[in-house]
């Protein structure tokens, strides 16, 4: 393994594997292969290697931990760039739009901008880093159920492509900073009222939460009737996110059917067929062998013939579509790589607690996520025991994965990887006591390098500027 300092676009492409859960049966024999070895939720590149390790993209993951320390992050950069081409084949004619909240840094921005995705922030600070990167703004969408003053006016300033209107409030706020002589583009957030999603705090498409505009109580066509009146604000399409880990097809085909019977009732109303329709985002990944993941292919297929035919029916022009991808995207990239401080064994229990916890990934805390941690680094043939494994932070639900098989020899100074960890780890990592977030190493055809490094005590010590 070496450590290179190169642009993204300097590596070499490799050609775009089937989408995951495609029909091929080159695909099937190899998910049967990755099956046997237990690697079914990691990075395709994954590979098991002598004496107990694993690589990915080409990397031992014992040689990335010891050269990089841990806890790390390893995303393997090809993983990212063939998820990002699965879609652009399954939706040759939509936009889809790389939902930034999963993960995003430079390289990450660069990465989705060469596969021709665009990019969905919420913040004036990840338009910001996209943009200063080199990001087009107009492929930029701006989200956000409570835009700050400060969002908007640098939405506005840098042009992004659209920004996605999420409550009445916004829409007069809005209005009065746009530039006198322009028009900026604006979609309006429905809540379709279809619940959908991998936990109740992860489902966005329903009456009882904080996103958008309701189509069941007016709110959603009111808010259209506002926008057309005002002079500095171009209507351009509807938007609707149903929820996070949907598996399913069915939901999204539901919401499809209800947006265009919007859009139909907007043409009787005000005489204007809407351009644009984008249906979020949320498609679920397997973070466990097993578990359910949403086939994108099938999903391309029934969106788009529900779209069709619902406008057929309707009389209206097919609108453009937006998706919004982000975990699907990054999250089966990634590997979290912890070392073992401690085993303890507590009448029936057995704690393995890490060098990491709910400050690098706080997912298992907030919704319950189940993980699926490996030992690499060294062989073992003990048998397996249930364990749980905890993080080193002072709260009892600092608990990273809950009574998983691990070899029953388990002991300080191992190595645990923690497949599925792309999405949601470093966006929503936080400074909990001090002990600084993990770096991000890129690995790709065998060369590992930095992209995002060590939070650093010396980091968090220049914010702390009071006495």
């Amino acid at each position: 393994m070496s450590i290179q300092e190169l642009p993204a676009q300097e590596l070499p492409a490799q050609e775009l594997h089937p989408a995951p859960g495609a029909d091929s049966p080159g695909e099937a024999a190899h998910a049967d292969a990755r099956d046997a070895e237990g690697l079914s939720v990691w990075p395709r590149s994954a590979r098991p290697e002598p004496h107990g390790d694993v690589s990915v993209g080409g990397v031992s993951l014992a040689e990335a931990a010891d050269r990089f320390g841990t806890p790390v992050y390893v995303l393997d950069e090809q993983e990212v760039r063939e998820r990002c081409r699965t879609y652009r084949t399954a939706f040759p004619d939509a936009d889809i739009v790389y939902a930034a909240k999963a993960f995003l840094c430079r390289a990450m921005a660069h990465w989705v901008q060469e596969e021709g995705l665009g990019l969905d922030v919420c913040s004036a600070g990840e338009l910001a880093l996209a943009v200063t990167t080199g990001f087009p703004p107009e492929k930029i969408v701006m989200h956000g159920n409570a835009k700050s003053p400060e969002d908007l006016r640098t939405a506005l300033r840098l042009g992004v492509g659209r920004i996605v209107v999420d409550s009445a409030s916004e829409i007069a706020r809005l209005a009065a900073i746009t530039p006198a002589g322009t028009r900026q583009p604006v979609m309006v957030r429905v809540v379709p009222g279809i619940a959908a999603g991998g936990h109740a705090k992860v489902r966005t498409g329903t009456d009882d939460q904080k996103f958008g505009l309701s189509l069941t109580d007016g709110s959603a066509q009111h808010a259209v009737t506002r926008i057309l009146d005002q002079p500095h604000l171009e209507l351009v399409g509807l938007h609707c996110h149903i929820g996070s880990q949907v598996a399913a097809v069915k939901p999204y085909v539901a919401a499809v059917r209800r947006m265009v019977g919007l859009l139909a009732r907007i043409r009787d109303q005000h005489g204007i067929a809407l351009p644009q329709l984008n249906i979020g985002g949320g498609h679920a990944i397997a973070y466990r062998p097993g578990e359910e993941h949403l086939n994108i292919s099938v999903l391309a297929g029934r969106v788009r013939a529900e779209l069709e035919d619902g406008c057929a029916r309707a009389g209206l022009p097919v609108p453009r579509l937006t998706l919004e991808p982000g975990r699907a995207i990054v999250g089966p990239a990634g590997v979290a790589v912890y070392r073992v401080l401690a085993v303890k064994r507590t009448g029936a229990h057995t704690f393995v607690a890490v060098d990491g916890g709910m400050s690098d990934n706080p997912r298992p805390a907030l919704y319950g996520v189940r993980y699926a941690p490996r030992l690499v680094g060294r062989p073992s043939c003990a048998p397996p025991r249930l364990v749980t494994v905890v993080g080193r932070h002072c709260e009892a639900g600092d608990v990273l994965a809950d009574e998983v098989a691990l070899p029953g020899d388990v002991r300080p100074g191992d190595l645990l990887a923690v497949p599925a960890a792309g999405a949601y780890h470093l966006s929503m990592a936080s400074g909990y006591n001090l002990v600084g977030r993990p770096p991000v190493v890129a690995v790709s055809g065998g060369i590992a390098r930095v992209l995002v490094r060590r939070e650093s005590l010396d980091d968090m010590s220049r914010r702390d500027v009071g006495l």
